[in-house]
């Protein structure tokens, strides 16, 4: 009998440590990762365009809006669906008249915490990258921006929406506008994942894979460029460190990246580092979605970047990482809103007198920039 309660409080004891132990563990790794991590904001807001109500309800609107595209089929959400987790699972996108786009779509959730918008950071922030997608050639392809707001002012449903979202202008339906709307409602677009709840101090939030996923994240030097709120976004970098790029991913073009914006040497291969979130839904990889797993993305970056070899082990790890920062998606990016009514109509280079959009001439050659 002795024996036997001896042995009970001996397993006990064992269990309360082995739990202590792992706590104990997990509060080092939480610590570890918060100095290199945050977790998102409830909204990712800007000085430069405060949101309001008004201005993201319209935003939503507009991101939906394919009239205003030279050929009545391309919008935000085009090349950013809600069901692909705002990307378009296409290596690279498809715009107004079939054009195809120079660089794979990155997924808009989240996009606001970036220090700039596109690849080779060319736009400066979602506001001004939604207001120059109206005139790049391979995107909207309208050929300057007096023929997208005809467009837009063809519906009238718009007139008082862009009134109560911009009170007191004479005219707010403007490109400027136009950016400012759909920029509002994209900071809205915020994914909380496992991993946030994790680094709040909720242990369970995270699978024993994926804590072992987040050690060996960090341990392997991921993190370098990797980090902040966005786990990414927030700098540039070379693609190709230590090798060539193509020769890992099978590029079937060589991207010269910000080279081609800055003609700085320095940039060359050079592309803005893309944030992770909700990485594991948005396949294909890299600036020219050459790469079409995530294991096999992961093995390319500690290859290229870090001239590292991961073992299945380690690789399978941090994809169980990756998936946690998968979040749920915003309830108004889900759901499609219903638009204004107004048909999209081929007729005269003028607007009509009274409704439906005018017909304007199509965009032939490009016009002040390419959408990726």
């Amino acid at each position: 009998m002795i024996r036997r309660v001896l042995t009970g409080s001996f397993l006990i004891a064992s269990t309360a440590y082995l739990a202590l132990a792992a706590t104990a563990a997990d509060q080092d790794l939480r610590t570890q990762a918060l100095g290199v991590f945050k977790p998102l904001p409830a909204t990712m807001a800007s000085d430069d365009n405060p949101i309001t109500p008004e201005k993201v309800a319209l935003g939503r609107l507009l991101f939906f809006e394919t009239r205003v595209s030279v050929d009545g089929t391309v919008s935000c959400s085009r090349c950013h669906q809600p069901f692909l987790y705002g990307t378009d699972a296409l290596p690279k996108p498809i715009g107004a008249e079939h054009r195809v786009n120079p660089r794979n779509s990155p997924t808009v959730l989240n996009a606001a915490l970036q220090i700039s918008a596109h690849w080779r950071g060319d736009r400066k922030d979602v506001e001004d990258q939604a207001t120059k997608a109206l005139i790049g050639f391979p995107s909207f392809g309208n050929p300057d921006f007096g023929v997208a707001m005809a467009r837009l002012k063809a519906i009238p449903g718009y007139a008082p929406l862009f009134a109560k979202a911009f009170p007191g202008q004479a005219d707010p339906i403007t490109p400027d506008n136009w950016g400012k709307a759909i920029g509002a409602y994209e900071r809205t677009l915020v994914t909380p994942a496992p991993f946030d709840a994790y680094l709040g101090g909720h242990d369970a939030a995270l699978s024993r894979d994926a804590k072992a996923g987040l050690q060996e994240f960090m341990d392997v030097g991921c993190v370098a460029c990797h980090s902040g709120a966005g786990l990414g976004g927030t700098m540039y970098s070379k693609f190709g460190v230590t090798e060539p790029y193509w020769k890992a991913t099978g590029s079937k073009g060589i991207d010269k990246g910000r080279f081609d914006v800055t003609k700085d040497s320095g940039d060359m291969y050079v592309f803005k580092v893309p944030p992770l979130r909700n990485v594991a839904m948005t396949p294909p990889y890299f600036h020219d979605g050459s790469v079409a797993a995530l294991p096999d993305a992961v093995r390319i970056m500690a290859r290229v970047q870090l001239g590292k070899t991961l073992n299945d082990e380690q690789v399978a790890h941090i994809v169980a990482f990756l998936d946690s920062l998968t979040g749920k998606l915003p309830a108004d990016f889900v759901g499609v809103p219903t638009l204004p009514p107004s048909a999209f109509a081929e007729t005269p280079s003028q607007p009509a007198a009274r409704g439906g959009a005018p017909r304007l001439p199509t965009a032939t050659s490009p016009g002040a920039g390419h959408y990726k």
